[in-house]
This record gives C-alpha cells, sequence and structure tokens, in this order.
C-alpha cells in the first residue's frame, strides 16, 4: 500500500513515504498509509533504515533507544515514537505542540527546528482516547556502571536492587526501571496489563556484554503486572515471567507483579540481640511449618495473629516454614520454586508476610525458611532455557537434568548464576529479617554422581566425584551470608558423610576441600537409626541397641540438628505416634519417651506440626494438621492435650538447663552412664553445662516397670531431684513417678563410685538435676 498524499503536496511539511524495513516477508511491503497528517512546520525525520526498522518491530533491535526517542540532528530535533494502535502522536512542551507525522506499524516521527532538546511529553490519541504520556525512550539508563560491574563480575551481593522491577524516580520522573539479564537474546520487550499486554511498544535496550537489558518506564508504579517478551537466537520468541520478581500473582497465574515494601519493622531488639550467643552454644529447637496448610486458608496477616501465640505456648525457640518462595504447584510443598525472590502470593504480599516475621520476632520466636537451590521446575515461563539457551541450568544435558524430581540443576559455574543464588540467600535475611537458611538437598548439590549410574556421569578435573562448582557456591553462599548478616544460622539438609559441612570455609579437611561453612547440619543418620529403633516391638529392640547409641560415635564431626520433618511423616511413612508398635496407650507412651530422649540426646532438636499432639494420621497438605483431636468435646482429646503439654514442659525445662544445650558440639557436655543395657532396653546418659553441672537422662523403652534401677551418678552432687517424667499422669502417662529426692549412695556402679536406685517407669524417659 502506498501512501496517501499530504493535503497540500506543495507543503514542504508534507510527509514522504517511507518503506518499512522487512521483519519477514510478508513485512516487505511498504508501510500502511499514514491515517492523519503531522502539524505544520513539522518535517520528516532522518528514516529508519530497513534493517533497523524491521528489528525494532519484530523485538529485535539491541538498541531501541537509539531510534525512539528524542535526538539533535542536522536541522533540529528529531522526535520518533513507537505506539502501536494510536491514531496520532503529538508533542507538547511549553510554547510547543507539534504533531508527528504517522509513519505507518505504530511509528510516528517528526523533525523540529529546535536547538535543544525540551523537556517534552507525548499526547496519544486512539480512537476512543486521548492520553498524556512520558516518552520512556528520552532517558538514560537507569542502572548505574558499578552495578553493571558488579553484575559483569558476579558479585552483586544486592543483585535484587540491580535486576527486577524497580519504582523510582528518574531524571526526576515517578515509574519503573525493568532489567533482566538474558545474553542470548536477540531483543527483549517488557509487556503487561499497562499495555494489554502488547510489548511491541516497549522494546529494552541492551546494556553491553553484561548481558543485561533495561527500559524506564514512566508512570508505571506497584501493582503493575509484566513480563519479558524474548525474542530467542533462533528469532522466535518466548514470554517470561522476571527471574528476580519480588511478587507474583497467584498462581497458576505467573505473571511477575511490581512491587515496593512500606512495612515498617518493629523487631529492633531481636534484631540487635540475636547475633549476641552463637546459635550451637543457645536453646535452639524449631517447629516446623507448612505455612499454607497449618490452618488452611489463613493469609499471612492471619497467621501472624494465631501462629506466634501458639508457638510461644508450646516454648519453641523458631519456627521453620516449608519453602516459601513462589512456586506453581502446590503438591510440591514449595521445593519447586520458579520465583525464587518472591514469597508465595497464595497468602498475601510480600509485605504481608514481612508482618508475619516481624509478629514472630516480637514474640520472640526466631523465623528459618527452607531455601531451595539445587534445582528449578521446567516450566516455559519460567527460568528453563530462559532466554532461547541453557543459562541457568548447565551446558551438558547430563548435569542439567535431576535425575530424580523431574527438574534442572543449576549451573554453579557461571558466575552470573552463582550469582543470582548468592543474593538471593542474603535477600531473604536482609529484606525480610530471616533468621536461618535451611539449604535443601545438599547432597544432591555436592556429587556428579548422585542418583546417576554408571556412564552417566564425567568426573571432575580431579577425576573425582565431588561437585566441585557446587563446592565454592555453598562456600560463598555461607561466607556472604555470615558476614552480611549477623546472628543469621545456615543450615544444611546433607544425608551423605560429606566431611566439614559444618566446618569454617577457609579449614581445609583431609580430603584437601575446606569446609562448606554451614552453621549446622541435620543429623539424618540419628533420625533415620532412632527411627528404626523404635518401630521394632519391645520385645526385639534389644537386637538393635546399637542403633540408638551409634550416634554418639559421630555426634561433634558436626554442629547437628535432630530432625523430625516433614518428610518423615508423609508418603506412607506414618505419623510418628503411628509409627510406634502396641496398642494406642503404648503408643502415645513410646512417642513420649521417644521426645524425652530426643530433647535430651545432643544436638537442637525440629518437630514437625501435628506431632507436638500426636496426631495419628499421615499430614497431607490439602488439610493440614488435624486440629479436631484437641477439641474437648472429643473423647480422645486428653490423650493429644497431653503429649502436647509435655512437649510445652520440654521446652520450658530445655530452655532453663544449660546442661541440655550450652554444650551441644563439646564431647564434655556428654557422658554415658549405661549405654550398653541392651536387655533392659534403657538408655542413661548425663548431659553437662559450661560449668560443669551435670543433668541426668534415663530413657526406658521397654513396656515395664523397672523399680530399684541402680545408676552411677558423678560424687558430689548430695541429692537427685526428678525435674520431668514423661509417664506423668498429666501427659496421659501411668503416673510411675520419682517425687522424693534420690541420694548417692557408696554403691560404685558403671564405673562411678557413687549411685543412685530409681523407678523407671515403663515406655518413658526420665530426667533428674542436682537439688
Amino acid at each position: 500500500m502506498t501512501p496517501r498524499p499530504a493535503r497540500n503536496p506543495s507543503d514542504p511539511a508534507a510527509p514522504r513515504a517511507v518503506r518499512a524495513a522487512p521483519a519477514t516477508k510478508k513485512a516487505a511491503a511498504a508501510p500502511p498509509a499514514p491515517r492523519r497528517s503531522a502539524s505544520r512546520g513539522v518535517r520528516p525525520a532522518p528514516a529508519l533504515t530497513n534493517e533497523d526498522r524491521g528489528r525494532l518491530l519484530a523485538g529485535g533491535h539491541h538498541d531501541p533507544h537509539a531510534l525512539l526517542g528524542v535526538h539533535p540532528v542536522r536541522g533540529g530535533v528529531a522526535f520518533r515514537v513507537l505506539r502501536p494502535y494510536a491514531e496520532a502522536v503529538t508533542v507538547l512542551a511549553k510554547g510547543l505542540r507539534a504533531e508527528l507525522h504517522d509513519d505507518g506499524d505504530g511509528l510516528f516521527s517528526g523533525l523540529l527546528p529546535l536547538r535543544t532538546i525540551p523537556d517534552y511529553t507525548l499526547l496519544v490519541t486512539y480512537a476512543d482516547s486521548e492520553i498524556e504520556v512520558q516518552d520512556p525512550y528520552r532517558f538514560l539508563p537507569s542502572l548505574g556502571d558499578l552495578d553493571l560491574h558488579l553484575i559483569g563480575e558476579g558479585r552483586h551481593e544486592e543483585l535484587w536492587t540491580a535486576l527486577g522491577a524497580r519504582p523510582m524516580a528518574h531524571q526526576g520522573v515517578t515509574g519503573t526501571r525493568f532489567t533482566v539479564w538474558a545474553p542470548n537474546a536477540q531483543g527483549v520487550r517488557v509487556t503487561g496489563d499497562f499495555c494489554y499486554w502488547d510489548g511491541a511498544a516497549y522494546p529494552m535496550r541492551s546494556l553491553g556484554s553484561t548481558g543485561v537489558w533495561e527500559l524506564f518506564l514512566p508512570q508505571i508504579g506497584a501493582g503493575a503486572l509484566y513480563k519479558f517478551d524474548i525474542m530467542r537466537p533462533d528469532g522466535s520468541h518466548t514470554l517470561r515471567s522476571d527471574p528476580m520478581a519480588q511478587h507474583t500473582e497467584v498462581p497458576p497465574a505467573n505473571a511477575s507483579v511490581v512491587t515496593e515494601s512500606h512495612h515498617v519493622w518493629r523487631d529492633e531488639e531481636w534484631m540487635a540481640r540475636r547475633g549476641s550467643r552463637p546459635v550451637h552454644e543457645s536453646p535452639f529447637s524449631v517447629y516446623e511449618v507448612h505455612l499454607a496448610s497449618w490452618r488452611p486458608r489463613l493469609t499471612y496477616r492471619q497467621l501472624a495473629d494465631q501462629l506466634p501465640a501458639y508457638v510461644k505456648d508450646l516454648g519453641f525457640t523458631h519456627v521453620e516454614f516449608l519453602p516459601v518462595a513462589e512456586h506453581p504447584f502446590g503438591g510440591s510443598w514449595g521445593y519447586q520454586v520458579t520465583g525464587f525472590y518472591a514469597p508465595t502470593s497464595r497468602m498475601g504480599t510480600p509485605d504481608d508476610f514481612r508482618f508475619l516475621v516481624d509478629a514472630l520476632h516480637r514474640a520472640g520466636i526466631g523465623v528459618i525458611v527452607d531455601w531451595v537451590p539445587a534445582h528449578f521446575p521446567k516450566d516455559d515461563w519460567a527460568l528453563a532455557e530462559f532466554d532461547g539457551r541453557k543459562l541457568y541450568e548447565h551446558e551438558d544435558p547430563a548435569r542439567a537434568e535431576h535425575p530424580d524430581w523431574g527438574t534442572l540443576e543449576f549451573d554453579y559455574g557461571r558466575k552470573e548464576v552463582r550469582n543470582f543464588l548468592v543474593a538471593n540467600a542474603t535477600y531473604w535475611c536482609e529484606e525480610f529479617h530471616v533468621d536461618g537458611l535451611r539449604v535443601d538437598a545438599v547432597a544432591s548439590m555436592l556429587y556428579l554422581d548422585y542418583s546417576r549410574e554408571d556412564g552417566e556421569w564425567s568426573p571432575n578435573e580431579h577425576g573425582g566425584r565431588e561437585n566441585l562448582d557446587a563446592v565454592a557456591f555453598l562456600q560463598e553462599m555461607n561466607a556472604t551470608v555470615y558476614r552480611r548478616c549477623p546472628g543469621v544460622v545456615t543450615i544444611a539438609e546433607e544425608s551423605t558423610a560429606w566431611d566439614g559441612v559444618t566446618r569454617a570455609t577457609h579449614h581445609v579437611g583431609p580430603g584437601g576441600f575446606g569446609g562448606l561453612g554451614f552453621g549446622l547440619k541435620w543429623n539424618m543418620g540419628w533420625m533415620h537409626d532412632s527411627l528404626g529403633y523404635v518401630q521394632h516391638e519391645p520385645v526385639h529392640r534389644k537386637y538393635h541397641h546399637s542403633e540408638m547409641t551409634f550416634s554418639m560415635v559421630y555426634a561433634y564431626s558436626e554442629n547437628y540438628v535432630l530432625p523430625i520433618s516433614h518428610d518423615e511423616v508423609v508418603h506412607g511413612k506414618r505419623a510418628l505416634v503411628s509409627k510406634m508398635p502396641g496398642d494406642w496407650w503404648q503408643q502415645r507412651a513410646t512417642h513420649r519417651a521417644y521426645l524425652g530422649f530426643m530433647w535430651a540426646h545432643p544436638g537442637k532438636q525440629l518437630l514437625f506440626m501435628g506431632q507436638e499432639f500426636a496426631q495419628g494420621a499421615e499430614w497431607s497438605e490439602g488439610h493440614g494438621p488435624d486440629w479436631w483431636l484437641l477439641d474437648p468435646s472429643y473423647g480422645a482429646e486428653p490423650d493429644h492435650r497431653g503429649v502436647r503439654d509435655l512437649v510445652r514442659d520440654l521446652n520450658a525445662v530445655y530452655a532453663a538447663q544449660p546442661a541440655l544445650w550450652e554444650r551441644d558440639t563439646d564431647p564434655s557436655g556428654f557422658s554415658w552412664v549405661d549405654g550398653d543395657a541392651a536387655e533392659d532396653n534403657v538408655f542413661a546418659f548425663l548431659r553437662h553445662d559450661a560449668a560443669g553441672s551435670p543433668l541426668l537422662s534415663v530413657s526406658n523403652f521397654s513396656p515395664v516397670v523397672r523399680a530399684e534401677y541402680r545408676l552411677g551418678v558423678p560424687a558430689g552432687v548430695p541429692v537427685w531431684q526428678e525435674l520431668l517424667n514423661t509417664d506423668a499422669a498429666r501427659y496421659g502417662g501411668g503416673d510411675v513417678l520419682n517425687p522424693d529426692p534420690l541420694k548417692p549412695e557408696p554403691v560404685p556402679a558403671h564405673g562411678r563410685r557413687t549411685s543412685i536406685h530409681l523407678t523407671l517407669p515403663p515406655l518413658a524417659t526420665v530426667w533428674l538435676r542436682p537439688v
């Protein structure tokens, strides 16, 4: 189609026909005829080349700001605007109103005889409306050279302040800066609800070799939905959510949401004192929670009204949340993350999540979140082949595919990917005041042959099976978090005997590696062995006695957490109380005895929700804990309330007795009294605080009362007093107690000069302390 003639062909301002550069064979024809002429005095701007025009319209131009916006040229100032579907575009400035020529395909341009670039706006006319807007292409880059340098180095520790969508004022105008890392893209455009999801009008510019693309959009603010339209190397397009998005739509919708925080923190006292004492020398008992199902359908703010009070009443020092980062499938419990920087929108906004953390801190409760840097799902709107090529995942398909979960593994050797993850760890600690990160599936990261058969993996440069890139990443992450965030603890879920998980990164071990630098490690061996022991019938437990004592062989090789987590009460593994043999009374009794043994054992404690009141059914994310068991109208309610009362007392006594936590990582804090009483199913040991004061824990995992049971005790203690007994009637037990003080006798036992006689209740744990 040829352009229509101007109203006055002899007018020097009349528009000239300009042929569009073909983006495809179909686009080779001249642009559509202009719908209206420009103002008098507006001369034609220098024409775009066919190549520039085609790349711009196709979304494949690396520098749209060189073509659009305003530029000094010979004869004045040239304006060029890309506004699809507009009928006219007029430049407005002080003393100036000039309608641009319609060049077709949504392009408008004109050359004005001006000596300087004015402070201008655009009046855009559509068929049914007219709006005045700022021109995004008149702005200088809104990302500084230091940011770009740090991104290029892979060392930007506050990456979330540089990439993503950031509301800001730029050159005196408010709007949102959009930035994204897409080094393989031919072009990137921003699209969203602010342009009816047609991104043609908003191509971004490349900021050089960093692979970062940038565009400042005036008048766009918090609440706007957006995505990135990326032209892949093969010329096709993909529509992607922002990897750095700090807020998202509620799944299954997956657009990113522009957001900014207005939360005013009130946890100054907590933040000031949380690093005053090392975690491994402090009381630390954790209540593990799946937020979406703890009380289903509650928002973050509603949870803030209920969860802190409940946890404080039970005496736990911390909560641990299953992953709260955005994820598309609720059945993954959050372990398949698509929005690493966004708390899930299922329960509210990022500020709502801040409100929950704040409420917990003000109740004196620390917050740990599960963090998942081991893998990510393959959703075609998220990270997988983000810009048309493998970017976040490893280039080698054998190393990119996670063999167990149908997901992809990160390329820890790529500096930008490592930066994305390291910054993400600090982001949760700094932006949300999180007190700890429990890092999921560390073992799957550390080994090249994890879940792979011979021939399915290649050794590292030294011929070993260690993933050296992952080791370096974990060391960098831990070092960065501990340097930047005093008082924060990192916790590894690591299921092998990797040397030095909780050793400092600069301390090289016998294997030639520095420590990974974690603060704590889940003791998966203790969990497996001890649960195996208690699941046996009491008559058979003597043959498995070592399963309860073996943990002390390696108890001080790392700083441990003893976890009874969500993984142990789902998928046919049964709830904790249901693992126990015998009738209902015996099951509850063994459950209570086990918790008493666990709280006294060296290491920190973690208990998943529902297990604190002996829920008999497995956990399901669909309905959460069976709170009805605690309804006073339910006949067996006292049974469940009794177990919960025990957990409350365990935590209270634990916190008050430094012997149970002060030397958790020091061998001098523990000594066996009798670890060989297999025939009796009895375990007796001492815990010692920093001053040497002892606490005696005795567990009887047989269903018989053992009267006059003699145990050797340290000399110099005149009287022992029962401090806690899991068989107490108020917990649902038989009330076989030791109510009177126990005076040591000069009778040798268990290698000690003095001993005491006490009564051991059936299937129970007893704690005693010096009076």
